[in-house]
């Protein structure tokens, strides 16, 4: 079985889609594809489909969503060498407490991206930017949208949802990061221009910004964004901007007028504040 949670839902057995059209089995195997060859508890899937507001008949309805996963994993099993049908039961197993939802050797793109990601934070740890650039790319390029974008989000998925694009948003400060140390500042300027309007309060994103403009010969532009960001961080949440980011809009102030020639040191560290 492969499995994919980094934009639309897509669970595949045999090439063929399992994922349901209705909107609260879709929730139900989308918790469990999070949790692949995990157990998910039956506490864990009520809460997701209904919150507070549990009804008598939870746990009743919950298993005939259960056998509508089945009955759509036997039908993709039906299209395997031969036409053998399988056992439905043997991928969306019954445990005690819960359900599981086996891959048997199948793909995960989650954690195809942990796996790549890691790597490059090794090769980031080495000093090997170039590695490092080129695995966290192909980790990013495993997304192709908001986690579980098409699903109705319940408490559990949510909480999974941003676990997941916190892990994103890691993973593309390093490739950034690493980028900024190969002299790539002019390439980055159209991301990053749209990467700080999405992320308005995160400060990483806009000191790496305030860099690439500051090596392109544009130090008012990188200016600019530090007191907008400031801006935006005192009227809304009553904070300065954290001692690294000022620091860093101090040398770009105190730089010359003329761009900055070979290669310049990275920004400091930042804490990210995201909002």
């Amino acid at each position: 079985m492969d499995i994919e949670v980094l934009g639309a839902l897509a669970v595949r057995e045999n090439d063929v889609s399992i994922v349901p059209t209705a909107p609260k089995p879709r929730q139900v195997l989308a918790l469990l594809a999070l949790h692949a060859d995990h157990v998910v508890p039956v506490g864990s899937l009520v809460e997701e489909l209904w919150g507070a507001k549990v009804p008598r008949s939870a746990r009743t309805t919950l298993q005939t969503y259960i056998l509508q996963l089945r009955d759509l994993i036997e039908q993709a099993l039906a299209h395997g060498e031969g036409g053998a049908a399988g056992n439905a039961k043997d991928v969306l197993a019954t445990v005690p407490g819960g359900y599981r939802l086996n891959t048997l050797g199948g793909t995960v793109d989650y954690r195809q991206f942990a796996t790549l990601a890691a790597v490059g934070y090794r090769a980031m740890d080495a000093e090997d930017f170039v590695g490092a650039a080129r695995a966290l790319a192909k980790a990013l390029a495993l997304w192709n949208g908001p986690a579980l974008t098409d699903i109705p989000v319940g408490l559990r998925i949510g909480m999974e949802a941003r676990r997941l694009e916190e892990t994103r948003l890691c993973a593309l400060d390093q490739r950034i990061e690493a980028d900024l140390k190969l002299g790539r500042h002019r390439e980055l300027l159209p991301e990053l221009t749209v990467l700080v309007n999405q992320h308005r309060m995160h400060e990483s994103l806009h000191g790496q910004f305030m860099l690439a403009l500051h090596r392109s010969g544009r130090r008012g532009e990188a200016l600019d964004v530090y007191q907008r960001l400031r801006t935006t961080l005192v009227t809304e949440l009553g904070l300065e901007p954290s001692p690294a980011l000022a620091r860093l809009q101090r040398s770009i102030l105190m730089a010359r007028h003329e761009a900055p020639h070979g290669p310049s040191p990275s920004a400091p560290r930042l804490v990210a504040r995201t909002g």
